[in-house]
């Protein structure tokens, strides 16, 4: 079998990127206050900021689209999107949502009070801020390895059950609303979460009598890791170990933006029917009725194909194997990632890159902007800056838009980040010049600390 890696698709429409100069983002970055949210996407050449949203979609998506039924109420399309969900979540109750973070407001508003506390392996940005935001503390309990970005561990995302157990002890069953799980572990580097695991947490929420729901967003990418890396399931299918992982569970929240292979869309699951009223009661007043939930039908169906789509086995094992490419290629040359490489992203660990910079000059947005002047690389940092105190990291997310760059583009990233690499002293740190009190990260100005030190005319694409 040959070792090079194709996209097991054909590029039917194409989009053009616009080309700069180094002296011109140096411009555009400056006034975009240091970050990478605020710069325009027509200046940005390569665009991993996120997965969410951003990939292409198929011929069957679009045709899919077509046959939307724009019905306010109990349109054909719901019954499509609940069907293809059901088929492979298996909960009793769909609710649609316009993306995850709606889903995820909807469950914590619902379940969470002041003094609660919810534990997860690792909350993402918006899932922490909605936990927050209710009063509740959002905790993460990741496993040991999950916090050592250069151990290579098969299932780093997994959660710490027996600090899962004492902090139930320490608290009290009544002050845990439920457990989460986030399948991939998005925080933790893209790393997966063990069927094992999952079975682990379980039984302890069971035990206790506390819900077990999921953050599913990349679903298919840890059933694959599952399928690769866990004895007793390489001969199972994707969607197979996909419904025996949500099974254990009572619910979960979904970002269909992700694994869902939409530009829009999301859902939220339970198998309580008390409490899926009460989300439908709120969604009525916040998203829209329930067999819409702020989408359009047409993205009703682009989801109900893209959910079966992404665990497709032809589509999962490039997508894994193209991540690992770029993984593996900047490794070998020394630069410092959080091993192994992830499912959506490679993570690079900004800490140990960037040694110089102390972590209140946040060494990942730091990089980030370095890969924005080298290549018009756009990134994100995931953080201090994204969490604050709460960063038990500072890594820099390398999101890979599903289905939207080819093998040449991977290559052209790793020549950036080497070259970034070689001239890594240069780097200089950023203060806050303004934040939010909620997402910082999304809107912060940060201006260089001590000026920005001139160096050689790198890449000038």
């Amino acid at each position: 079998m040959p070792k090079t890696i194709i996209e097991p698709f054909r590029i039917k429409s194409v989009e053009p990127i616009r080309w700069t100069t180094r002296a011109q983002r140096e411009q555009l970055l400056a006034a975009a206050h240091y970050n990478m949210f605020l710069l325009p996407a027509d200046d940005v050449l390569i665009d991993l900021l996120t997965d969410s949203g951003t990939g292409a979609m198929s011929t069957h998506q679009w045709a899919a689209i077509m046959e939307g039924d724009e019905s306010y109420a109990g349109s054909r399309s719901f019954e499509r999107f609940r069907r293809s969900v059901q088929d492979i979540f298996g909960y009793k109750h769909v609710i649609p949502t316009h993306q995850g973070r709606a889903a995820e407001r909807i469950l914590f508003g619902i379940a969470c009070r002041k003094g609660m506390v919810v534990p997860n392996n690792t909350h993402f940005d918006t899932t922490r801020a909605n936990v927050e935001f209710t009063g509740a503390e959002a905790v993460d309990l990741l496993t040991a390895e999950g916090r050592q970005p250069a151990l290579a561990h098969p299932f780093k995302g997994n959660m710490d059950v027996t600090a899962l157990e004492a902090l139930i002890e320490r608290v009290g069953r009544e002050q845990v609303p439920l457990v989460m799980l986030t399948v991939t572990n998005n925080s933790g580097g893209g790393q997966p979460v063990a069927m094992e695991n999952v079975r682990a947490v379980s039984a302890v929420c069971r035990r206790h009598g506390i819900p077990l729901y999921f953050d599913a967003c990349r679903f298919a990418e840890n059933a694959w890791f599952i399928r690769l890396r866990e004895p007793g399931y390489e001969h199972k299918t994707p969607k197979e170990i996909a419904q025996e992982m949500f099974s254990y569970g009572d619910g979960c929240t979904m970002s269909a933006k992700k694994d869902g292979m939409a530009n829009i869309g999301g859902f939220l699951c339970t198998n309580d029917d008390k409490l899926a009223q009460q989300e439908k009661d709120l969604l009525i007043l916040t998203e829209g009725y329930p067999t819409y939930g702020g989408l359009a039908g047409r993205d009703l169906e682009a989801i109900a194909v893209g959910v079966q789509e992404a665990l497709e086995e032809d589509y999962l094992r490039y997508r894994i194997a193209s991540t690992a490419y770029l993984g593996n290629h900047i490794a070998a040359a020394g630069v410092p990632i959080v091993q192994p490489p992830g499912g959506h992203a490679i993570y690079l660990d900004a800490r140990a890159f960037l040694p110089h910079i102390p972590v209140e000059q946040f060494p990942g947005v730091a990089l980030a902007a370095e890969l924005y002047l080298e290549g018009g690389v756009r990134s994100v940092e995931i953080g201090t800056l994204m969490f604050a105190g709460a960063a038990q990291m500072d890594l820099v997310r390398l999101a890979i838009p599903r289905r939207v760059y080819t093998q040449s583009h991977v290559d052209y990233l790793v020549e950036v980040i080497l070259e970034v690499w070689k001239n890594r002293e240069r780097i200089r740190g950023l203060r806050l010049t303004h934040e939010a009190p909620f997402l910082r990260h999304f809107t912060a100005h940060l201006e260089p600390v001590g000026g920005v030190v001139a160096r050689p005319a790198g890449n000038t694409a």
